[in-house]
């Protein structure tokens, strides 16, 4: 038997098909949207401190051109620090390049009990050589330059630092971060030999850890 026009399932199929592609369309536009809401959140909670600016020539055939270079170390106190460097004509957008140099750069840094380093450590980077220590609550930071930005942003609210060599603040910031890059947590220095915390640290030690 002959269908008559329109009757076939054809149509319906194609219909249904778009309706089913537009209601995908906007489940992935949801998840889209949460994504950049949760970006916008994340970037909305970092802390930037600009840390250094100079100006800066560039000699070409025509004369110098003169510009700013720029320092910039951004954190959400919470563990999370990188840093980044900008040049441009104008200040503003010589502090935007850094920052979002910053951002793109940063890393984890494992914290004691969310305020202080969980050892001592020293780094270096050029001839800059900086030594930071754990203190105890209360201490504060004791630290000063370019060096107390990156304890702000980071999140340490008790530590010692010492600054020993160039006054640099590029280099001492590369060094700064080659110190906090190198500082590791009982966990996971007990998850990679194959022991427990309590086998790193005392039973008191372990489970101030485990509070943390």
């Amino acid at each position: 038997m002959a269908r008559a026009p329109g009757s076939g399932r054809g149509p319906r199929e194609g219909g249904e098909g778009a309706g089913g592609r537009g209601r995908r369309s906007d489940r992935e536009g949801g998840r889209g949207q949460r994504r950049d809401a949760g970006a916008e959140r994340e970037e909305s909670e970092l802390v930037d401190r600009l840390v250094d600016i100079n100006r800066v020539s560039k000699t070409v055939k025509g004369g110098k051109r003169f510009g700013f270079a720029a320092i910039v170390v951004v954190g959400d106190q919470r563990g999370r620090v990188g840093y980044g460097t900008g040049k441009a004509r104008e200040v503003p957008e010589a502090i935007r390049k850094a920052t979002e140099a910053a951002k793109r750069g940063m890393m984890r840094v494992a914290l004691r009990e969310g305020r202080t380093l969980h050892h001592d450590v020293v780094g270096h980077f050029g001839a800059g050589r900086v030594v930071l220590r754990s203190a105890p609550a209360g201490t504060g930071i004791i630290a000063g330059g370019a060096m107390r930005a990156v304890f702000e942003t980071v999140g340490l609210k008790d530590v010692v630092a010492k600054s020993v060599g160039t006054s640099n603040p590029h280099n001492m910031i590369k060094a700064t971060f080659d110190a906090l890059g190198s500082v590791q947590s009982p966990r996971t220095v007990a998850a990679r030999r194959g022991k427990k915390v309590a086998d790193i640290l005392g039973r008191r030690d372990e489970q101030a850890v485990e509070a943390a």
